[in-house]
């Protein structure tokens, strides 16, 4: 794990890593205390926090499994800091709640695999899995526990807006193909078995505002409306501006028009700049631009300008679904 250490807020704590110290800062142990529940009412064991706090942070290590918590829980530096911002805060009464959940001295920083593997079938839903069908695209509804990680992002970006208020949201949607190996996965377009997570990005934050787990062979361009009116409903206060980008998965009738007419009621018209397929008609029209019309097409590589040898230009296409209902 890559460590980096700054000063906390309080000389009480000592010192942290950056990543651990802005998640106190921004109360995500207390949101997931107040939103995901799997652990609520127990008594003894690990707490939410105590087992979802570490998988965001291996996370951000670049841990791609469950078992990499082990290496987290060697580094003897990580696990003391990692105490110390469980109980950062807390009253002293919780304080002592928190250390009567072990019957015998609690010996880890970190829950094990086993017991992060028990945990994380509690966001599983047997009911919706059952309505599952071959060869159909097939999204399980949330239950309470999931919804409850969703709010728990919600209030992550509530606590970026305060930090750093903007006014607009450049919201990227975009779906990755993560290749697996698991009996259970399901081969997506490339052919081989893969998950196919659904994420938002909000740019000027460089955030997450939305994802959505997904199996291999549900289309990029399945429900994004859905998703997209789901993202906005999750965009905190002082946002007044949207605007969305995507590739040839979202050139969908009814998604464009929700944005062009301006249908979402807090944010009205939301400026779009969406992939089209080629088709015949559009190759037409390309063909039509003058040549001196065409114009070079840079990329920022590590912020300096890159001349490329593609080329762009203003095509005026209007496809003939527009001037219908």
């Amino acid at each position: 794990m890559r460590a980096c250490f700054g000063p906390s807020a309080s000389t009480q704590t000592g010192w942290m890593p950056q990543s651990e110290a802005r998640c106190v800062v921004c109360g995500l142990a207390d949101s997931i205390r107040r939103h995901i529940g799997v652990c609520a009412g127990r008594t003894q064991g690990w707490t939410d926090a105590q087992v979802v706090m570490p998988l965001v942070l291996l996370n951000l290590a670049g841990g791609d499994c469950v078992d990499a918590l082990r290496m987290l829980e060697g580094d003897e530096g990580f696990t003391r800091v990692l105490r110390r911002a469980e109980i950062r805060g807390l009253p002293r009464k919780e304080r002592r709640e928190q250390e009567r959940r072990w019957r015998k001295e609690r010996k880890r920083a970190i829950p094990s695999p086993s017991v992060v593997f028990r945990y994380l079938s509690a966001f599983n839903s047997p009911a919706e899995e059952a309505k599952r069908a071959v060869g159909r695209a097939f999204i399980p509804a949330p239950n309470e526990h999931l919804r409850g990680l969703g709010r728990v992002n919600r209030d992550v970006l509530r606590s970026a807006q305060q930090e750093a208020p903007q006014r607009e949201a450049t919201l990227d949607q975009d779906a990755t193909l993560t290749e697996t190996h698991k009996a259970e996965a399901l081969p997506g377009y490339q052919g081989y078995k893969a998950y196919q997570p659904l994420t938002t990005y909000w740019a000027e934050q460089e955030l997450v505002a939305h994802s959505e787990f997904r199996d291999g062979n549900v289309p990029a361009g399945f429900e994004n409306l859905r998703v997209l009116k789901e993202t906005l409903g999750a965009l905190p206060e002082g946002v007044a501006k949207v605007y969305y980008r995507s590739d040839t998965a979202v050139y969908q009738r009814e998604l464009l028009r929700y944005c062009a007419e301006g249908q979402n009621e807090r944010f009205g018209v939301i400026e779009f700049a969406v992939g089209v397929d080629v088709t015949a008609e559009f190759k037409r029209a390309v063909s039509e631009v003058a040549e001196s019309e065409w114009r070079p097409l840079d990329r920022l590589v590590e912020g300096t300008p890159a001349r490329t040898e593609q080329q762009w230009a203003e095509v005026c296409f209007v496809p003939s679904w527009v001037a219908y209902r």
